[in-house]
């Protein structure tokens, strides 16, 4: 009995949705939680979608995939039903948006709307910054439109000419990418206590006569339309080419890939559409979707902050208690383990504790797995440092980290020429572990000092990503990290850790034994729980494992903030099983598993979730929680999470959303948010 993985994960989207619709969050943010959605939903149609026709091309519509027992053909249907309802509610959500806005004085205009003055700037604007990015092109019959670029917009335009009788011109414009262009442009206000902000679309039809000046022409429109390819990365398996050649063609490749989808302007003409889309080459029962007159509605994330007071004012990142400025981060972890909780705790503790290895006169070297990194990356920029000062550096750079690629060969070719060692790729493996280890000569020892977190080592994303870093001294924990890179530079070699639970090794094995001994205990009627929070929950076997411990009594307790294919509170099945997710101002990302263990509690977190990938096809690192007094901090940080009634939902049924604080009789002031819960419980451990 599962869930499918897609349905749910729609589910999770929809939560996003919710907090756009949440009059309870402040307007602008609810704005950019639209975007999110948007974001999120065009990355599923590249992977999930794309990988779902892709499967019934090689097997057939009336394959049956693994969860839900659908047929690919149902399945897909079931998709495009739920999501068509969804678009209509983003929409609606939208537009109610932008009505609270103008009763707040920020109105977004377009084209046709504008004062003299507003219009001047516009096309002054659009000759400075829009035109020499702009490279207009004519569809003609021998035109070919397949080198578009995935993910972008595009007005198609339609040129009508002073004779009734003559054939319309058509052309193609590429709107800049927020990379080089803001999407929103903030305008001279028309009155006293106005904010107006135009799209950059609307500014391009603006001046689309001077784009084409030399035309003759009677009527000219544009109509917005955007691109998404099938994102899989397929790598040939040519032994002659190097990792860095191969993931360069697969990019090219990816550039060029399959259409899976173009939604376009509903006010497009007929005659446009069919040139658009047959110079695309899609065909009849292609996914050609009608929208709005607004695509890639992903950028409204960075909507101007125009309006302070209609945002999230976040508190300021703490301290930890034990980190005193401008102190040795290494001599506190010497003398106990140390756990950051982002966003609750800075960022700035990690990045001390590198650059302090990176000067520190006794460290030998520093071995460290990166995934995603920020731009203009403090991280790259302090291992190039640590390099220079004679510090043997090593990094497992994971190219194949989805969207990411591209900026990671460019940071591992940094990183190489800075005479650092970069690791590239395990076949068949993706590296998604958060490690780090740094050793320093202490008397006539080496010594470890391991760093294993939740997520990845990005200082902007570490302010609204939820993640734990332990940070430890523990020599059994550092053999073990020594163990994994030495395997990611071998990978031939079988390893065995003593502390570390690491896939594809034995992580899932000592997951099994873990929920297995909670059966036992629950048979023998002594206490028995589990509570487990990750970014999803789909594999199989752990979730078999999981209802069969419901069976024998134990007490199953999940907060899965993404797609969870397991059925809490069915009887006989899960009835001892309770499911949540909470989605709120900051993403739930941290993974944290409790196991009762006889009353002598086991504490783990780390990089995987119960997903077969994490512990069949990738390198994750979870780690065994030995402080006595960080497992209390994460029994607590558990307890808080799961007593959330104001933002967390309730997975009990079937994909509905509900939210848990709607059937609870407790007063509104007297609800738990967990995320403002949370960082009050670290403020005080700062006192």
């Amino acid at each position: 009995m599962l869930y499918n993985r897609e349905l749910s994960w729609i589910s999770f989207n929809e939560r996003v949705m919710q907090e756009a619709q949440d009059k309870s969050v402040p307007l602008l943010q609810r704005l950019r939680f639209l975007g999110i959605y948007s974001n999120n939903m065009d990355e599923f149609f590249k992977v999930r979608v794309a990988n779902l026709e892709r499967m019934m091309l090689l097997r057939g519509a009336h394959t049956k995939e693994m969860q839900g027992g659908d047929t690919l053909e149902v399945l897909l249907g079931k998709i495009y039903d739920r999501l068509n309802g969804l678009q209509q509610t983003f929409e609606q959500t939208y537009n109610e948006i932008l009505s609270e806005m103008e009763s707040h004085g920020i109105y977004i205009v377009d084209e046709t709307r504008l004062t003299e003055a507003q219009a001047a700037f516009c096309r002054d604007y659009f000759a400075d910054k829009i035109s020499p990015l702009l490279v207009p092109l004519l569809v003609r019959k021998s035109t070919k439109l397949p080198f578009l670029r995935d993910g972008h917009i595009y007005h198609a335009v339609r040129m009508s000419g002073p004779e009734p009788k003559s054939s319309p011109r058509y052309a193609v414009v590429e709107i800049p990418s927020t990379a080089t262009l803001p999407r929103f442009i903030v305008l001279p206000p028309s009155a006293e206590g106005r904010t107006e902000i135009i799209f950059v679309d609307d500014i391009i039809r603006l001046c689309l006569d001077d784009v084409f000046f030399m035309f003759d022409f009677e009527r000219i429109e544009a109509y917005a339309f955007k691109f998404m390819r099938d994102a899989e990365m397929s790598l040939d398996d040519d032994v002659n080419k190097s990792i860095i050649e191969k993931m360069e063609q697969g990019i090219n490749k990816r550039k060029h890939g399959r259409p899976v989808r173009m939604v376009y302007d509903k006010a497009m003409p007929a005659d446009l559409l069919e040139t658009i889309t047959t110079k695309l080459g899609l065909r009849a029962g292609d996914n050609v979707s009608p929208g709005g007159r607004y695509h890639l509605m992903r950028d409204l994330m960075k909507f101007p902050k125009v309006a302070p007071e209609l945002e999230y004012h976040n508190p300021a990142p703490l301290r930890h208690p034990a980190i005193q400025p401008f102190s040795s981060i290494i001599d506190v972890i010497r003398r106990q383990d140390i756990l950051l909780n982002y966003p609750y705790h800075t960022f700035n503790h990690f990045i001390d504790f590198l650059r302090e290895a990176a000067m520190d006169p006794k460290t030998v070297s520093i071995s460290m797995t990166l995934y995603r990194t920020a731009d203009h990356s403090k991280i790259i920029r302090t291992l190039i440092n640590a390099a220079k000062n004679g510090k043997k550096v090593l990094v497992f750079m994971e190219l194949l980290a989805r969207f990411d690629e591209e900026r990671n060969m460019e940071n591992a070719e940094t990183l190489r020429q800075a005479g650092i060692k970069v690791l590239y790729g395990i076949e068949g493996l993706k590296v998604h572990s958060k490690l780090v280890l740094v050793e320093r000569r202490e008397g006539a020892k080496i010594k470890g000092y391991t760093h294993i977190g939740t997520g990845n080592f990005n200082e902007n994303t570490a302010g609204i990503y939820s993640d734990f870093s332990l940070f430890t001294a523990n020599q059994q924990i550092a053999d073990d990290a020594r163990a994994v890179f030495e395997f990611l530079q071998t990978s031939y070699k079988h390893m065995d850790t003593r502390q570390l639970l690491v896939s594809p090794f034995n992580m899932r094995k000592s997951f099994e034994e873990l929920i297995d001994a909670e059966i036992d205990n629950a048979r023998k009627k002594k206490k028995a729980y589990i509570y487990a929070k990750c970014n999803s929950l789909t594999d199989e076997k752990i979730i078999q494992r999981l209802y069969k411990a419901s069976a024998a009594g134990v007490k199953v307790r999940l907060i899965v903030r993404g797609a969870c294919c397991l059925m809490p509170g069915q009887e006989e099945i899960s009835e001892h099983i309770r499911a949540i997710s909470i989605v709120d101002k900051y993403l739930e990302h941290a993974r944290l598993f409790i196991f009762c263990n006889g009353g002598k509690e086991r504490v783990y977190i780390g990089s995987a979730d119960w997903m077969t990938r994490n512990l069949n096809r990738r390198v994750e690192v979870i780690t065994p929680i030995l402080d006595k007094r960080i497992q209390a901090e994460l029994r607590q940080f558990f307890s808080i999470q799961w007593h959330d009634t104001v933002k967390a939902r309730d997975l009990d049924n079937p994909l509905w959303n509900r939210y848990r604080g709607d059937e609870e009789d407790t007063p509104l002031d007297q609800r738990i948010r967990s995320q403002v819960a949370l960082y009050d419980y670290y403020a005080s451990l700062e006192k």
